[in-house]
């Protein structure tokens, strides 16, 4: 059923590595131009891709070694430079291993050093960010598929990861923009939310079509539907129904956010006072707190699930390294 403190490890990579490109990819498209210049909007997020780039590394790393340790046998305490460097030089995952970590130090250094242009600083933690969770496709099934239609499952898996992480980046910010201390110190802060959850309303619905698309694809690729019943017999086919379960409650908190919870929130700043939507400011906020705090949490499951089922087989009887 895979060893648990890989899977562990691999859960963590996920969700941070989703967060630092989800977060950085943020400002560009939910803030204007002159929000994205303006210091407190964005400092919270700034402070957050630092702790999370220095826990990439680390998880990356950690994870790294702890795979070399089990490929050979051996405590992770016992692990000798030499076969693990071995490793890193002659496999993919080694390579990926690499341009993960050279993507994590350029995104640590745009949070530290860039912030004074915000939008350089954004736009360079998000390509690194992307490029960091692109790397990981080459520790699941996809990177195993060989020839041609191991290229399309690849370039299918990274467009999926991507999008994956433009929608909890965007979860991620709006925790950080909503929080009840950031909405005091922020100068229109409840506007400013307002409008950002308005603006993410078109990148979600691209993100829903990208995800739907390409789950579908790696799915035919791994599974194919010829196999669809052999597989839900195995573990592989029961946690892909969990998740698929999960992503169809994510999609309904999505769309009462979009129509529901934000022209509330939206009716809260402008004042405006109509039968379908309440324009109580604090109830409103609440409401959205909630349904954000649920959609988070179902995001996470989906990756806990994600970081288990990609080192299984999807027929019962076997079981990936």
């Amino acid at each position: 059923m895979g060893d648990p403190v890989l899977i562990g490890i691999r859960f963590a990579l996920y969700a941070d590595l989703m967060l630092i490109a989800g977060l950085a990819a943020f400002p560009l498209y939910a803030l204007t131009r002159s929000e994205r210049l303006e210091r407190q909007p964005l400092a919270a997020i700034w402070r957050a891709e630092r702790w999370l780039c220095a826990a990439g590394l680390l998880l990356s790393t950690l994870g790294m070694a702890v795979l070399a340790a089990s490929m050979q046998g051996v405590g992770l305490l016992s692990l000798e430079f030499q076969p693990f460097w071995d490793l890193v030089r002659e496999t993919d995952v080694g390579m990926a291993w690499i341009t993960r970590s050279a993507a994590l130090l350029l995104a640590l250094a745009a949070s530290i050093w860039m912030t004074r242009r915000p939008a350089t600083a954004a736009i360079t933690l998000a390509a690194a960010g992307f490029v960091a969770v692109a790397t990981l496709v080459w520790s699941g099934h996809a990177g195993a598929t060989e020839g041609a239609a191991g290229s399309i499952h690849r370039v299918s898996d990274i467009l999926h990861m991507i999008a994956a992480a433009v929608w909890i980046g965007a979860i991620g910010a709006f925790h950080l923009l909503i929080s009840p201390q950031r909405i005091r110190e922020i100068p229109d802060g409840l506007g400013i939310a307002a409008r950002s959850l308005d603006r993410f309303s078109l990148i979600g619905t691209i993100c829903v079509l990208v995800i739907a698309a390409t789950g579908l694809i790696n799915s035919q690729m791994i599974v194919g539907a010829e196999n669809l019943g052999r597989s839900l017999g195995s573990p592989y086919g029961q946690l892909l129904l969990a998740k698929l379960a999960l992503f169809g409650l994510m999609l309904a908190l999505a769309a009462a956010n979009r129509w529901q919870l934000a022209p509330a929130l939206a009716a809260a700043v402008s004042g405006a006072d109509t039968e379908c939507v309440d324009a109580d400011p604090d109830r409103a906020l609440a409401a959205m707190r909630k349904s954000l705090i649920i959609e988070a949490l179902a995001a996470l499951a989906i990756l806990a699930l994600v970081a288990w089922f990609g080192t299984l087989e999807p027929f019962v009887g076997t079981e990936m390294m």
